[in-house]
């Protein structure tokens, strides 16, 4: 009898977490800094954009393929004018034509300097057939979860949270200059049931449709 009466009560209280989850909807915080240098409007549909190696935080290296994937989709989705040659293309591109070692090169002094070599990014926007390269710096991500409501011992509804900050630049491989570049802090709430962890890939998708549609 009371462990009926105990089941009965575990089972609306699941029931009514469920919807007071629903009460409470996905929050995002977005702070985003751009500077437009040389980019204009129709720049990238005319001459294509392609994605290098991105560079990330320590803790953050091994999800350096997945962002540069996230940012290629999201843009191939939101500018359909535009040819985007994701971070694979780029660097079979590369590896094809000998640049393997020169690249590398211009990857480690990028991380020291901030810099892309002028010769080498002319020869990786060729051989990726496009004049524009995006660069992407990864530069914190953290997560966390807590219980919001639970009883009978169950955790019922967990709030997801997790933040990432994000430098975004666009380089013209025909002169070696920074043509576009935003700064961005991106913090994403939820209430949820599942046990479903808030990945870096996710949060960066989120954050990457506001920078793509910020670009001229």
């Amino acid at each position: 009898m009371v462990a009926g009466w105990q089941l009965r009560n575990a089972g609306l209280a699941i029931a009514g977490a469920i919807l007071l989850a629903g009460c409470f909807p996905t929050q995002i915080y977005p702070t985003l800094q751009q500077r437009s240098i040389s980019l204009k409007q129709g720049d990238l549909e005319a001459h294509g954009i392609a994605f290098v190696t991105p560079s990330a935080a320590t803790g953050q290296e091994e999800e350096k393929q997945a962002v540069a994937l996230v940012f290629a989709e999201v843009m191939q989705k939101a500018r359909t004018s535009v040819r985007v040659v994701p971070l694979a293309e780029t660097l079979g591109a590369v590896n094809k034509a000998g640049l393997a070692d020169a690249y590398s090169r211009m990857y480690i002094d990028y991380r020291d300097t901030g810099l892309l070599n002028r010769e080498i990014l002319r020869q990786v926007g060729k051989v990726a057939g496009a004049r524009y390269l995006a660069q992407i710096k990864v530069q914190g991500f953290g997560q966390s979860s807590k219980e919001r409501w639970g009883t009978l011992g169950f955790r019922i509804v967990e709030t997801r949270s997790a933040g990432v900050r994000l430098f975004f630049q666009i380089w013209d491989s025909s002169d070696g200059t920074v043509a576009w570049e935003a700064a961005q802090e991106f913090h994403y709430s939820y209430d949820t049931v599942s046990e479903e962890p808030l990945s870096l890939p996710k949060v960066v998708g989120r954050a990457a449709a506001d920078l793509v549609a910020k670009l001229p």
